[in-house]
C-alpha cells in the first residue's frame, strides 16, 4: 500500500501575505493543487495533507479532493515533527512493499514520472530524491561512504567545511517503508542548530538499521524548486510557462513568442494552431485544427472550432465557437455564448447567453443577451437586446435571414420573424412579422430659425 504525505503547514513569512503559502498560485492554480494532482497520478491508497497555518483556508481550498485526509501540526517544529502528525492516518505497514512518500506543498512542479522512478528505486528499502548543484549553499548535503552508499543527510547549518563542498543535495522528497518510518520518527531528536526535528535524520537511522538507502534524480532541475518568496514564485511561474510553451511547440502549435504565453489551466490544441503574443488561457480551453488566436486575447473555459480566427484583444469565457467563425477584434463572448459556423462577431460586440446561428453577423458595437439568433441574420451597429427589466431576464428570438438595422433596440420578450427587416433606429416592443419591414421612428423635421446655445458673456 502507498501513502503520500504532503507537508503544507508552513507560514511562509517571506511571502508577506495573509494567504497560506501553499495556496499561492503557479499557472493559476494553488501550489498545493499541483502537488495533489501529481500525487493522484501515482494511485495512492491514502493522501494525508499536514496543515498548520491557515488550516481552515487550506482545507476549504481542497474541496475538489474529497478523498484527501488532513493532519494538524499546531506548532511548526520541523519536517520530522510534521510527518509525525500524519502517522495515525497512514494505512498499511504490515508488508515490506507498504511505503510512504513525503512531498511538499511548496514544491509544486515535481512530475509523476520522476516520483515513479523514485518509488521504483526504493527496492523495499528507502529512497531519496537528490539534486546535483553547481552552488549547493543552503541545502542539506548527501553524505556517502567510500562505497558510494548514502550514509546520512547533513543540513547546511550543521555541515563541516568539507561537507559543504558536496554538490549532491537533498530535495526533501523521500519514500520509506511505512512501518520503519513510524519507528524512525519516534527516535529522531531536535539536537541540532535549528532546534527542530529533521525528517532527514531518518536516513541516518535507516543506515544504522542496515536498510538500503537509494537515490534518484529529477528529469529537470525545476521539478525540485520550492517557493519561499514572491520572487521565487515569479521565477517558477516563468519557468513553468516556458515548459508549457515547449510542450505546445513539440505538438506542432505555432507560438509567435514562447516567452509571452500563459496557460492557467489546460490547453488542448489541434493541428496548425497559431497563437500570437500575450494571450492567456484559463480553465479548460480546446482549440481545433487551424484556429488562429490574435494578440492579447483572454480565453477561459471555451471550445473554438476548426478554422476559426479570434482577433486581437478579444475575451472569450464559458463559450462555444463553431467552425470558420470570425471573432473580434475587441469582442467579448460571455458565459453561454454559442457562436455558429462561419458567424462573425466584430468590434466591441458583446454576446451573453445567446446563440448566433450559422453565417450570422454582428460586426459592430452591439449587445446580444438572452437571445436566439437564427442563420444568416445581419445585426447592425448599435443594436441591443433589452433583456432585463431590473428584476427579470427575457428572451429575444430573431429567426433566419432577418435584417436588423443599425441603432435598434429589441425590448424582450419579442420575436423577429423569418426574413423580416427592422429599419434603422427602431425600438421593437411587439413581434415583427416575417418577410416584412417594421420601423418605429419619429418623423424627421427641421426647425427653422433654431440657434445653438452660446456661452453667456
Amino acid at each position: 500500500m502507498l501513502n503520500i504525505v504532503i507537508l503544507a503547514a508552513g507560514l511562509g513569512k517571506r511571502m508577506r501575505s495573509d494567504l497560506p503559502k501553499v495556496l499561492h498560485t503557479i499557472a493559476g492554480r494553488p501550489m498545493l493543487a499541483h502537488v495533489l494532482d501529481t500525487a493522484q497520478l501515482l494511485g495512492p491508497d491514502r493522501i494525508v495533507v499536514v496543515v498548520g497555518h491557515g488550516a481552515q483556508h487550506v482545507q476549504a481550498a481542497l474541496s475538489a479532493y474529497p478523498s484527501v485526509q488532513f493532519a494538524l501540526q499546531d506548532s511548526q517544529l520541523g519536517t520530522g515533527h510534521a510527518v509525525q502528525q500524519a502517522i495515525p492516518q497512514l494505512v498499511g505497514g504490515e508488508q515490506a512493499t507498504d511505503a510512504t512518500l513525503v512531498l511538499y506543498g511548496d514544491v509544486p512542479l515535481v512530475q509523476s514520472d520522476t516520483l515513479s522512478r523514485l518509488l521504483q528505486s526504493r527496492a523495499q528499502g528507502m529512497a531519496v530524491l537528490t539534486e546535483t548543484l553547481a552552488d549547493p549553499a543552503g541545502y542539506g548535503r548527501v553524505v556517502r561512504n567510500e562505497r558510494g552508499q548514502v550514509e546520512r543527510i547533513v543540513e547546511d547549518k550543521d555541515a563541516t567545511d568539507a561537507e559543504r563542498g558536496i554538490a549532491e543535495v537533498n530535495t526533501g522528497i523521500l519514500v520509506a517503508p511505512t512501518a520503519r518510518l513510524k519507528e524512525w520518527l519516534s527516535r529522531i531528536t531536535d539536537d541540532n542548530a535549528q532546534g527542530e526535528y529533521y525528517l532527514t535524520d531518518v536516513i541516518g537511522l535507516a543506515v544504522h538499521d542496515e536498510v538500503m538507502v537509494n537515490t534518484a534524480q529529477a528529469a529537470a532541475s525545476w521539478e525540485t524548486l520550492g517557493v519561499n518568496s514572491r520572487g521565487q514564485q515569479a521565477q517558477l511561474e516563468r519557468i513553468w510557462q516556458g515548459e508549457l510553451a515547449r510542450r505546445q511547440l513539440e505538438h506542432g502549435v505555432a507560438l509567435a513568442d514562447p516567452a509571452r504565453f500563459d496557460v492557467r489551466g489546460t490547453l488542448e490544441c489541434g493541428r496548425d494552431v497559431f497563437i500570437d503574443v500575450g494571450c492567456v488561457f484559463e480553465g479548460r480551453v480546446d482549440l481545433a485544427d487551424g484556429v488562429r488566436i490574435g494578440p492579447h486575447c483572454v480565453i477561459k473555459d471555451a471550445r473554438i472550432g476548426t478554422g476559426t480566427h479570434v482577433e486581437a484583444f478579444s475575451h472569450v469565457q464559458d463559450a462555444v465557437v463553431g467552425e470558420g467563425a470570425r471573432i473580434g477584434p475587441y469582442a467579448r463572448l460571455r458565459p453561454g455564448a454559442d457562436i455558429g459556423n462561419e458567424a462573425h462577431v466584430g468590434n466591441f460586440v458583446e454576446i451573453k447567453k445567446s446563440r448566433l446561428g450559422q453565417g450570422s453577423k454582428a460586426n459592430h458595437l452591439a449587445y446580444i443577451g438572452d437571445a436566439q439568433v437564427g442563420a444568416r441574420v445581419n445585426i447592425g451597429a448599435g443594436t441591443i437586446t433589452c433583456n432585463y427589466d431590473g428584476v427579470n431576464k427575457f428572451q429575444t428570438v430573431i429567426e433566419d435571414d432577418a435584417f436588423i438595422g443599425s441603432d435598434t433596440q429589441l425590448v424582450a420578450p419579442v420575436t423577429v420573424g423569418r426574413g423580416a427587416t427592422l429599419g434603422a433606429g427602431t425600438t421593437l416592443t411587439k413581434d415583427a412579422p416575417a418577410e416584412q419591414l417594421t420601423i418605429s421612428r419619429v418623423a424627421q423635421k427641421t426647425i427653422a430659425g433654431w440657434r445653438r446655445p452660446g456661452k453667456k458673456p
